[in-house]
């Protein structure tokens, strides 16, 4: 009998070890949220907001995890930039002219392709876009061809929020631009339309769906990919445009540009053009537009968090935050204190706010002031789901590993480049802001025709004070380490 109730023991011994070693084993799930144009300064956890900036998950997010205060971008506009956190890599290692449109080569193996690698379910619900190959569905750049098994979205620079419908698109003349879009939405290799909706909302209940189907013998990879606070900022629902004291303004119909008074008349491109700039809304009213469609961001990223906790999986979901590049000029984001915005190398076009939350593995309630890549994240995620990384074409770090303080961060975009190192960061840019008058929260870089520029960003974040001259060894080793790294890795990935 004795000998009996010893097997007893050992067997349940041995099961309860077996479980537990499933259990701690198990892969964490990965909810990846972008945001698109976010201002720096409006960012709460950075706590150097405006007091009319509301975003209580955001800070909740901050409070949850770290927050980096200098994380930088790959490119000051979506589509570079989002090749470049997907991939893990600058995108112009394969686009010589840093273009707009990167593209993904079949070669270069994407963050889900890894993570579906280890086991993982993959969806993307949201904004797609390398720059190439829109509205697609059988090429590479469409997200089921490069990892991902379902994809809820659409595939352009930006969507209209209210105009989600097939009706709207058979009655528009131009229903295809890369920013001036609308109709039925794109779901893995057929469309969706939405009769009523607002994209933000349509976009957070998908999510919240997903979660809740998913299949729980799979952890999860799910990249919310918004295109809020993109234009056209001023499409937000009521109760938030009454909150900020702004008014409705009527939604594109093709007759409600006929007196316009442009060839062009009656098309969307024509009211996306008319309402994507200061003019029609002045730029007061173009802050409190972002401030309304940046309070409905935040209410929907708290409903998908607030999802996580109802299923308890929230202890076991990693969350990365990131805005895809800096806040744009013409939508009254506000940068302060850096100079510029999206469109340009400064500060203000690269630097972007981004959190990190993971129970247990990352300080709740902590901030990293030494600067990082939005390629980290793949190395993080990738390292996070098990996998051994051995792409020496990577230009990502381990966020969880020690940081290197002197680590090169190199930038091209079109004809401006960029270096940092350390305190130091060098570069050629004289790009003011974008075509149009930017709103009154644009802090313009100070502009010369000089050919290099060196500032010290840890003391000059705003980069007011070129300090070439005082440094000219420092110029020339950042502008050789700069060429260096051109030379050596263009073609390389």
């Amino acid at each position: 009998m004795k000998k009996l109730l010893y097997i007893v023991a050992v067997l349940f011994f041995v099961s309860c070890t077996k479980d537990q070693k499933v259990e701690t084993s198990k892969k964490p799930n990965i909810l990846f949220i972008v945001v698109d144009d976010q201002g720096y300064s409006d960012f709460t956890p950075f706590n150097i907001n405006e007091s009319n900036v509301s975003t209580p998950n955001i800070t909740r997010l901050g409070k949850s995890g770290k927050v980096y205060t200098q994380a930088y971008v790959t490119a000051p506009v979506c589509s570079p930039s989002r090749a470049g956190f997907l991939t893990g890599k600058n995108q112009f290692r394969w686009d010589k002219p840093a273009s707009w449109g990167p593209g993904l080569p079949d070669s270069v193996k994407t963050l889900p392709e890894y993570l579906k690698q280890a086991g993982y379910a993959t969806a993307k619900i949201g904004k797609n876009d390398l720059g190439r190959n829109f509205h697609k569905n059988n090429v590479r750049e469409y997200p089921t061809n490069h990892g991902f098994d379902e994809f809820l979205g659409f595939s352009a620079h930006a969507h209209d929020y209210w105009l989600n419908s097939q009706k709207i698109k058979d009655i528009t003349p131009d229903p295809f631009g890369t920013s001036a879009l609308l109709g039925p939405l794109m779901h893995n290799d057929k469309e969706k339309s939405y009769e009523e909706g607002y994209l933000t909302d349509i976009f957070s209940d998908e999510a919240i769906d997903y979660i809740k189907k998913r299949n729980q013998e799979k952890p999860f990879f799910l990249m919310l990919s918004y295109s809020a606070v993109h234009h056209l900022i001023h499409e937000v629902p009521k109760k938030y445009l009454d909150k900020y004291g702004v008014k409705e303004i009527p939604n594109y119909h093709p007759d409600s540009l006929i007196a316009y008074g442009t060839k062009e008349a009656g098309t969307y491109a024509a009211y996306y053009d008319k309402y994507s700039r200061v003019g029609a809304i002045n730029s007061d009213d173009l802050r409190k537009y972002y401030l309304a469609n940046l309070n409905c961001l935040d209410d929907n990223i708290g409903r998908v968090l607030d999802v996580l906790s109802e299923e308890k999986i929230d202890k076991e979901t990693i969350i990365v935050f990131i805005s895809d590049n800096g806040g744009s000029p013409l939508t009254g984001s506000n940068n302060s204190p850096l100079t510029g915005g999206k469109y340009s190398l400064w500060e203000g076009g690269i630097r972007v706010p981004m959190a990190l939350v993971w129970d247990g593995k990352v300080a709740a309630n902590s901030t990293q002031d030494a600067y990082v890549s939005a390629t980290d994240i793949l190395p993080t995620l990738v390292n996070a789901a098990g996998i051994t990384l051995n792409d020496a074409t990577l230009d990502g770090q381990d966020l969880l590993a020690e940081t290197d303080s002197e680590r090169l961060l190199v930038w091209k975009w079109q004809k401006n480049w960029a270096v940092r190192k350390g305190d130091w960061k060098l570069t050629n840019a004289k790009e003011n802001h974008w075509k149009s008058e930017p709103t009154a929260y644009y802090i313009a870089p100070i502009v010369d025709n000089k050919e290099l520029k060196l500032f010290n960003i840890n003391k000059d974040a705003g980069e007011r004070f070129d300090v070439s001259k005082e440094h000219p060894k420092i110029v020339k080793e950042l502008e050789l380490a700069y060429n260096n790294w051109y030379e050596t890795n263009y073609g390389k990935y």
